[in-house]
């Protein structure tokens, strides 16, 4: 096939993402809560918990991942953020604390 074969229609191709990719701050400290609560729904037995009670603390560990994973993106970027508007005047306190 050549590149004439190929029809181009300028369209840019979005990569799918997951779907806990937008949640922020908020939504992973929600994941983190139900990972939680589901933890506790194995450990008390309650209805809907599987015959495997290693799977449901599997799955319910898998969430609260998640969860940890995206608030701590979330956070290292609100750090980030706040440490490059403060640039500037950073070099002038290395040089202070150095003398």
């Amino acid at each position: 096939m050549t590149d004439k074969d190929v029809e181009r229609t300028g369209e840019r191709v979005h990569p799918v993402e997951p779907w806990w990719a937008g949640t922020g701050t908020w939504g992973a400290a929600a994941l983190i809560l139900v990972g939680g609560l589901a933890a506790g729904w194995v450990l008390l037995g309650l209805p809907g918990t599987s015959d495997e009670v290693a799977q449901g603390y599997l799955q319910a560990a898998r969430v609260i991942a998640v969860g940890t994973v995206i608030a701590g993106c979330a956070l290292l970027g609100r750090r980030r953020a706040r440490a490059g508007t403060g640039r500037a005047g950073a070099g002038e306190v290395n040089e202070r604390e150095s003398q």
